[in-house]
């Protein structure tokens, strides 16, 4: 049995043109981290979320490890997935 893995092609074409701006400027700054981009994108999903604050992270392990801290778990404390 041969399962469609998500295509997103058409969700990318629609965006592309700012994507590639976005991509763009970046690399032109120099400036992959705590430059302005992520701030804005920081800001932006804040405001969508409704919330006061919104911390970008590297990856979803990072996201994991600082909520887990946030939470007050640490090492020898139980998580139970």
């Amino acid at each position: 049995m041969k399962i469609p893995i998500l295509d997103l092609r058409p969700e990318v074409e629609s965006l592309w043109e700012d994507l590639n701006r976005a991509v763009q400027e970046v690399l032109r700054s120099g400036r992959f981290v705590l430059g302005p981009n992520v701030q804005a994108f920081e800001e932006e999903v804040a405001a969508y979320m409704g919330v006061k604050h919104a911390i970008g992270m590297n990856s979803g392990t990072d996201a994991l490890l600082i909520a887990l801290r946030a939470a007050g778990i640490g090492p020898g404390d139980e998580v139970i997935t």
